[in-house]
């Protein structure tokens, strides 16, 4: 076993640079020497095997080998004997409907939180971490039968964060906005909103933001705050924390 640990990233690509290029050496540090191979998840594309060379290609430059789960003939074993897991971005409706399909809520569930192995999500692989997928930005083009997620942390995420732009006409909701409707509706969790660039590493009971542009807090009730990386975000990870509803 061992304590959970997550690396969950708000976008896979940065303005200027390659596929996971911003938070290589974080990646590097976060899953270390022990592990060897990565079991990627791609199905929140339609184009899986498009998507595994690319993830591949990336994870063997960092010294890391990869096997894509939609090339295994049982999802379920392949995940049973995975040494990490590291689910992608694209649309998050259509990978949760796929987790659940493929019977994996409950098998990734098991391996990240009870046998310790490091679990990393980018984008629509954060959204599924977290307690549910209301929070997205994606279309539903499919129809997963819940909304709930994997549930490895009690609060949710709002990856690619955006800030309302002063000087836009556009006068459709901005993300603020919409995540306050979330926040309007009864026993909703926090949810963190993390701009392009950053990333939250939770270890055991400790979380901490990291990458280079900052995240946007959203409590139930309350004004939302700003945070840089480095904040501590532990009190988060706890169930019964006054902060949740």
């Amino acid at each position: 076993g061992g304590p959970r640990r997550l690396l969950l990233i708000s976008n896979s690509t940065l303005h200027g640079g390659g596929y996971l290029g911003h938070c290589q050496q974080h990646i590097q540090s976060f899953l270390g020497e022990k592990v060897k191979r990565v079991l990627f998840i791609p199905y929140a594309l339609h184009d899986r095997d498009a998507y595994a060379r690319t993830a591949r290609e990336k994870f063997e430059s960092l010294g890391y080998g990869l096997d894509s789960i939609h090339e295994s003939c049982d999802p379920v074993e392949a995940v049973r004997k995975s040494e990490a897991i590291f689910i992608g971005g694209g649309n998050t409706f259509r990978l949760l409907k796929a987790l659940y399909d493929n019977s994996l809520i409950h098998e990734i569930r098991k391996r990240v939180l009870e046998d310790g192995i490091p679990y990393m999500g980018s984008s629509a692989g954060t959204n599924v971490a977290t307690v549910s997928i209301n929070t997205t930005n994606d279309m539903p083009i499919v129809y997963p039968p819940s909304l709930k997620a994997l549930g490895l942390v009690p609060f949710n995420i709002n990856p690619h964060y955006l800030d309302p732009d002063i000087k836009r006409t556009h006068m459709g909701e901005t993300r603020e906005e919409r995540i306050r409707q979330y926040h309007e509706e009864p026993n909703t969790p926090p949810v963190l909103g993390l701009r392009e660039g950053t990333m939250l590493l939770v270890e055991g009971d400790k979380a901490t933001l990291q990458g280079v542009t900052g995240a946007r807090l959203f409590l139930r009730g309350k004004k939302p705050t700003e945070h840089e990386p480095g904040t501590d975000f532990s009190f988060l990870l706890n169930d019964s924390n006054p902060l949740n509803p």
